[in-house]
Formats: structure tokens, C-alpha cells, sequence
């Protein structure tokens, strides 16, 4: 072996030959996740490749709210495009019983996908990824003759190509191959709808800064307004199966706002999916994360600081996973990472899905804590800001803890 091929090997980047480095790290999909997990591993000086199959920037259905959570797991440095600053939270049920709770301190930021995803690919590639959009990935493979030894996965491209890595990232979506691969598997799935209004300079100012959130006419469906300059993300989530509701819904909700007379200029629909506790987070030296983990909060559907958060874990374990000279090792660097995972996220889906379900069957007493009871707001704007989470409310506070024990029970 001639020292350029040993030192190319001992560094995990062995050349095949086609020219094609094999990885150490390739990350499928460029979202928050995928960004996120990409920026992690390649800030190690490991050597990652990027993934995205569409041309970035792309549109992604999302609210686009920034709270306290996802701030603190951004990249350091990373600067926002905030499209808005939100200081006070107009809440109805169903349109009715409408109060507006005001804060001096700012709740939470808005964001537009296509800007906030892209500056993130940008920081992955300053980090040294390498980054290739318009690419699709078929299948992975850790075993079989496209797989030339144990310590690597082969990613099958749908134009026919291979690419070979140490580890491989699925950041792909809730629907995508390296979740399948995994065999993720999901216990709730919700329809979100959406749309972005352009509004007059009138309407929009009537909006700057402040954010409304109605509790919804089917169980557990809410739908929100985002003011982001001249244009209001106006949305509204239900459980899959009520697509005709959750329609007419979003239809009743922005024409009792007003806004039925303004012309969308984007109209989108997306399924949000929630991991089952036993669903698994690897196979081999495959990970998957955000989305395609079925990472995110169940009752708020709130996914950006998961995908962002669990995207950062991925990155720092596959690089480790990258690392494992064999099986055994992979599979305790893989634990390693479940282990964190469930620890922390895992944790707050729990509690999540507890607040879901009592917000299921008694939405009114939510709105009536939430605009009547102040301990309650202050909880939320704790919450937004990320000075408090979820689950740590219902530890410390005996109240919040009786309220889900006495739901659990019944």
C-alpha cells in the first residue's frame, strides 16, 4: 500500500474507485436536522457530505416560530432572520372568549423556512460539509456487494450512483428512506394546513407583534396567525383522518379573521409525525433525527428545537459511529445516542403527550388557565422564552402535577 492510500485510510477517507471519497459522515437532508447534524460533525474536521433533493431555498410548511429552545441550539454565532418580534398572544377557543395577554419582554421570533433553512446549510458548509442539492437517495445498504466492508453504508442515489460512508444521517422528513430504513415507527400522525396571506400595510400593522392562537372546533386541533411583515402565516393542525374538518376549519378560521378576501400566494398542506417511545433511533450505523425520527412535541407540534437539538446529537454520535472499528462498538456509540435522545427529548414528548390529551378533552379549561390565570401565562411565556420547559413545569409545580395525574387516571 503506498503512504498516500494508508494515510487516506487511517483517515477514514479512502478513495474507491470511481474517485469518490467514502465519507466519514453523509447527512440526508438539509433541514434544520440535517443542517444541524452536518455542522455538528463537520466542526470535528471530519469529512461530510450533505444531502438535499431539492434546490435550496426551498418552501417548508411551518409556523416559523423561534422559541427560547431553538435559539439556544442554533449554531453559535448563527444570526436570525426574524421577520418579526412577538410581544403579546391573542388566544380564542374556536373563535370566541378571545383575550390578548402582553408582555414587555419579547416571547418568541418569526422566522421565514426558506431564509432560516439556507443560513443553516451556509453554516454547515463554513463548518467544512460539503453540500450537494437536487439529489435523491433511494435506499442504504450495510450489507451485500454494494457494501465493500462492515464499517461502511452504502447510499443508493436515485440516478443509480453510490456513495459509501462511515455513518449516514437520516434527516430526510417523516416519510423519508433512512426512516423507513430504521423502522421508525409512529404513534400519532397530524394534517397541517396552511397558508400565507399578503395583506395590505393597514392589516399588517394591526398584527406587528402580536400572534393569535385559537383552540380548535375538532379535539385537539388548533390554528394559529404569525405576522411576518407584509404577510400572515395563517395555519390551523388537527389528527390525520379529520382532512375534510381540518379544511373547513382553516377555510372558517381566516374568513372570520377578515382575511378571506386576500389572495394566498401559497397554499400547502403537511403531516407532522410523533415516534412511539419504542421506535427505534438506529440501525447499524444509520441514525435518524428530527423528522425522520418522529422527533417533535405532540401536543403543540412544535418541531424546529427538536429537530434542531436532536440534529446536533446525530452529528456528535456519528462521528463517533464513523469511528467504530466494528460492530459492537457502532451499535454502543448508536445506545449512546438513544440514550440522549430519550433522556432529554424523550422526556418532553412524554409530558407533551399527557398536555395533549387533557387538552383533547377539556380545551376550554386551557384557554381559561392560560388568559385567567396569570401563574399560567407567566408558565407560557417562561416556556417561549426557554428559561423553563414542559416537563419541568409539571415536576416542580404540584398543581400542573395533580391536573395530568388526575387526566392520567381517568
Amino acid at each position: 500500500m503506498s503512504s498516500d492510500n494508508a494515510a487516506q485510510e487511517e483517515a477514514g477517507r479512502d478513495v474507491p474507485g470511481d474517485g469518490e471519497p467514502v465519507w466519514d459522515v453523509v447527512v440526508v437532508g438539509a433541514g434544520p436536522a440535517g443542517a444541524s447534524a452536518a455542522y455538528a460533525a463537520a466542526s470535528t474536521g471530519r469529512k461530510v457530505l450533505l444531502l438535499e433533493k431539492a434546490e435550496l431555498p426551498r418552501y417548508k410548511t411551518c409556523g416559523g416560530g423561534i422559541i427560547g429552545p431553538t435559539r439556544d441550539a442554533l449554531p453559535p454565532g448563527f444570526e436570525l432572520p426574524l421577520r418579526d418580534r412577538v410581544h403579546a398572544v391573542t388566544f380564542s377557543l374556536n373563535g370566541k372568549l378571545t383575550r390578548t395577554r402582553r408582555s414587555k419582554r419579547m416571547l418568541f421570533g418569526l422566522i421565514n423556512r426558506p431564509e432560516f433553512d439556507a443560513g443553516l446549510v451556509e453554516v454547515a458548509k463554513k463548518a467544512g460539509a460539503e453540500v450537494r442539492t437536487g439529489v435523491t437517495v433511494s435506499r442504504v445498504e450495510q450489507h451485500g456487494s454494494a457494501v465493500p466492508d462492515r464499517r461502511t453504508v452504502a447510499i443508493v442515489l436515485g440516478d443509480g450512483r453510490t456513495l459509501l460512508a462511515r455513518a449516514v444521517v437520516g434527516a430526510d422528513g417523516s416519510a423519508g428512506r433512512i426512516g423507513a430504513h430504521v423502522g421508525v415507527k409512529l404513534d400519532q400522525v397530524d394534517l397541517g394546513l396552511e397558508a400565507e396571506i399578503p395583506v395590505p400595510a393597514t392589516v399588517a400593522e394591526d398584527w406587528a407583534g402580536r400572534v393569535l392562537i385559537d383552540w380548535g372546533p375538532i379535539p385537539g386541533s388548533y390554528g394559529w396567525v404569525f405576522p411576518k411583515g407584509d404577510t400572515l402565516t395563517v395555519g390551523v393542525i388537527s389528527a390525520r383522518g379529520e382532512g375534510a374538518g381540518t379544511k373547513r376549519y382553516l377555510e372558517d378560521f381566516i374568513a372570520r379573521l377578515g382575511l378571506a378576501g386576500f389572495e394566498p400566494s401559497v397554499s400547502s398542506g403537511h403531516l407532522t409525525r410523533c415516534r412511539s417511545d419504542d421506535s427505534p433511533l438506529s440501525r447499524g450505523r444509520v441514525l435518524v433525527c428530527g423528522d425522520a425520527a418522529g422527533l417533535l412535541e405532540p401536543w403543540t407540534r412544535e418541531g424546529i428545537s427538536f429537530a434542531l437539538r436532536s440534529g446536533r446529537l446525530a452529528g456528535e454520535w456519528a462521528v463517533r459511529i464513523a469511528e467504530a472499528q466494528d460492530a459492537v462498538d457502532a451499535r454502543r456509540q448508536a445506545l449512546n445516542y438513544a440514550f440522549a435522545i430519550k433522556a432529554g427529548l424523550g422526556v418532553e414528548m412524554g409530558v407533551g403527550r399527557r398536555m395533549l390529551t387533557l387538552f383533547e378533552r377539556r380545551p376550554g379549561l386551557i384557554h381559561a388557565a392560560v388568559t385567567g390565570f396569570r401563574p399560567a401565562w407567566h408558565a407560557f411565556a417562561k416556556i417561549t422564552r426557554g428559561t423553563t420547559t414542559l416537563a419541568e413545569i409539571v415536576r416542580t409545580h404540584p398543581v400542573a402535577r395533580r391536573v395530568l395525574s388526575a387526566m392520567d387516571r381517568s
